[in-house]
């Protein structure tokens, strides 16, 4: 943003910050660095993926066989999210899957949807025009791949309340709060 210094919004956040003495610290990138990665520990608390998990790759998961509209119904209930977008045929019979939370980006993507038996990969975010029309090529090919977009906050929240957790277990001279995020969608009613 080229007029960042007067940008209102940028502006008024800053003054809050100021007014309450707030520090901010960004920490994200290190938990998700960490070996396992901090966020998709969390996320596969929140989504009781833990047992599913494969011993070799913490992003693939096993599951007892469901299907892609069931999993994604699953998984929005579970993590309370407003707004989900799926590419795939809902009745795809799910056994593998992979799991990307936040952006990791359409090499990313494509290298986990080629890994033999993934079926799915479930993710934060995409760029549409990347990996969206990378799932849709290949279920037309009828290739039996889909995606499931959780939104970005929705797919790294419990990732960063689990750092709550952890910093709790250490950190004892300053209070520690999880404020989570809100999912910024919605979408409006039929």
């Amino acid at each position: 943003m080229p007029e960042k210094d007067s940008d209102p919004v940028l502006v008024e956040k800053r003054q809050f910050i100021e007014k309450h003495g707030l520090v901010v610290w960004r920490f994200h990138d290190h938990w998700h660095a960490r070996t396992p990665d901090g966020i998709e520990a969390g996320m596969v608390h929140a989504l009781g993926w833990k047992k599913f998990q494969d011993a070799q790759n913490q992003y693939l998961f096993n599951l007892p066989e469901i299907s892609l509209e069931k999993l994604a119904s699953d998984i929005k209930q579970k993590l309370g999210i407003r707004v989900m977008r799926v590419v795939g045929d809902p009745d795809l019979r799910i056994t593998k899957l992979a799991f990307a939370p936040g952006a990791a980006g359409l090499t990313h993507h494509a290298r986990a949807l080629e890994m033999a038996g993934v079926q799915t990969l479930v993710i934060g975010e995409a760029r549409e025009w990347e990996t969206v029309e990378y799932v849709a090529d290949a279920v037309s090919e009828g290739k039996q791949k889909s995606l499931i977009i959780l939104g970005h906050i929705p797919s790294e929240q419990a990732g960063m309340e689990e750092c709550t957790r952890w910093l709790k277990t250490f950190v004892t001279g300053v209070p520690i709060q999880f404020v989570p995020a809100r999912e910024p969608f919605w979408s409006p009613k039929p």
